[in-house]
């Protein structure tokens, strides 16, 4: 099914004492219709019991994951196999290049298009991914804050690089404390972008957020209920682990090294993990083994930071992932019951 890009016509503006800040109300947030979410870190099984659960209730699922858009990066990002996705309709796959930039903009109103489309068709939605601030997004809509200055992001940009992140971040705690505890100094885009809405508009980033419902008030939020999948620490790193050689077994480097000669990676594609590792592996700088155990790692660091935005969202049930084959049909009874599918 093709999926629109067309951005959301609903929006808000509000005046600031240097430039305009906007906060975009989709329409998946003013609607009536409540949302069923599955969470869960990379590598918990959250597809497999998606699969299940979509087939039981005579649902679809709408990816909330960030890299599943770009077309050809499919054994890196564990894309839905064809099989899958002829068992279960899925939305927000393929829908750019790795070429093009994609932002949760574009992904704000592909997804309120199949939102739009599954209720039209009477069957049910099922939002599943590990992409917080997707998520984030969606329930809340989305604060941009004022429109970009070219200018004053080269200079940000400028001083990131000559006076290193410490430096940046250190101002930004100065300017906005609360936004520096929850960016990372080597987060460059979100520091870079904080600091751009305070000089533009002489108030703090966190200011904006706190007025707009960002900060977990409650205000503006869409109903919804929520799962986040939860794995054993141990069991995590062993799917860690098997996924990680299965994927390069599968034929990731090569899978990279496509990507890269095909127009390469825009600044959002090249953010997808692992995929700078494949190509050193491709390109003979390193070893399997090395590229395997450095992904690995790299993995692990990642499900811990989702593990720690999922914590933010005390509106989600936990539910114990999937350690044995006799589990599956125990979760999805228990998911399917606090959805209200059952």
């Amino acid at each position: 099914m093709e999926q629109s890009l067309a951005t959301s016509a609903s929006s808000g503006v509000v005046g600031a004492a240097l430039g305009q800040c906007y906060v975009r109300r989709s329409a998946a947030v003013e609607g009536k219709q409540e949302l069923r979410v599955l969470l869960g870190v990379t590598a918990s099984g959250k597809s497999e019991l998606a699969l299940e659960l979509a087939e039981r209730a005579g649902a679809e699922v709408v990816s909330m994951d960030s890299m599943l858009v770009y077309r050809g990066m499919d054994i890196g990002t564990a894309k839905p196999t064809a099989v899958e996705r002829i068992r279960v309709l899925h939305h927000g796959l393929d829908l750019a290049a790795p070429s093009d930039v994609f932002t949760v903009q574009h992904w704000l109103a592909a997804t309120e298009v199949a939102l739009a489309d599954i209720a039209a068709r009477g069957r049910r939605a099922l939002l599943v991914g590990g992409t917080a601030f997707y998520y984030k997004a969606l329930v809340h809509g989305l604060f941009d804050g004022p429109d970009v200055d070219p200018a004053l992001r080269a200079s940000l940009e400028e001083r990131y690089e000559r006076e290193g992140a410490p430096a940046l971040h250190a101002e930004l705690a100065r300017v906005d404390a609360p936004a520096a505890a929850r960016i990372h100094a080597n987060d460059r885009k979100r520091v870079v972008r904080a600091l751009e809405v305070w000089h533009q508009s002489g108030r703090a980033l966190s200011d904006w957020q706190r007025e707009w419902g960002w900060d977990g008030s409650g205000a503006n939020e869409r109903p919804r209920r929520v799962v986040e999948l939860v794995p054993e620490p141990e069991r995590l790193e062993q799917r860690i682990v098997a996924r990680t050689g299965a994927m390069l077994d599968a034929g990731w480097a090569a899978e990279a090294a496509a990507v890269r000669v095909s127009g390469g990676f825009s600044s959002t594609a090249s953010q997808a993990l692992g995929y700078a590792i494949a190509l050193e592996l491709h390109d003979g700088l390193i070893s399997r083994e090395l590229a395997q155990q450095r992904i690995a790692l790299a993995t692990r660091q990642f499900a811990r930071r989702q593990r720690t935005w999922f914590r933010k969202f005390r509106e989600a049930r936990s539910v114990a992932a999937l350690e044995r084959p006799q589990d599956l049909a125990e979760r999805v009874d228990e998911v399917l019951r606090w959805f209200d599918w059952a």
